[in-house]
């Protein structure tokens, strides 16, 4: 494998996300510095009420930039539990494609890595899914963690 400097991984917070941020820790270990990345949109909470009746289990996506903190403490615990010297973590107000690939610009990665939720799913191949859209519009390596 090629040599890493700077490592992106994307988290959400589910257990799925989760897996692909140890697999970023173990490949980053003491040569790389990570990057763990959350995605997140401001919600009031009428518009967040709503959504949590509407998903259930997944409401923590939509819930606004609080429970980003806890994601991004778990995530860091995991990678460097994984081996990841050196991790930084980042929550990103937008779209979660869009606010890896900007990351993976403005810190200069190499390498990024995301779970492959919603990859095989109805869904994902109607509305596309972030595997899927940061494989074809990413200026670096991408890694594809399955995690499913």
């Amino acid at each position: 494998m090629a040599d890493y400097k700077t490592i992106v991984v994307g988290t959400d917070g589910s257990e799925s996300s989760l897996h692909a941020v140890s697999r970023a820790g173990s490949i980053a270990g003491d040569s790389a510095t990570l990057v763990v990345a959350c995605a997140y949109f401001v919600n009031d909470g009428k518009t967040a009420s709503a959504a949590s009746d509407a998903l259930g289990a997944d409401a923590y996506q939509v819930m606004g930039s609080s429970p980003t903190e806890e994601i991004l403490r778990t995530a860091k615990e995991r990678a460097q539990q994984a081996g990841a010297a050196t991790v930084q973590t980042r929550a990103i107000k937008g779209a979660p494609v869009d606010a890896l690939l900007q990351l993976v610009t403005d810190v200069q990665a190499d390498l990024l890595v995301v779970g492959n939720k919603g990859l095989n799913s109805i869904a994902g191949r109607l509305l596309g899914s972030v595997p899927a859209d940061v494989a074809r519009k990413a200026a670096c390596d991408v890694l594809i963690v399955h995690t499913t």
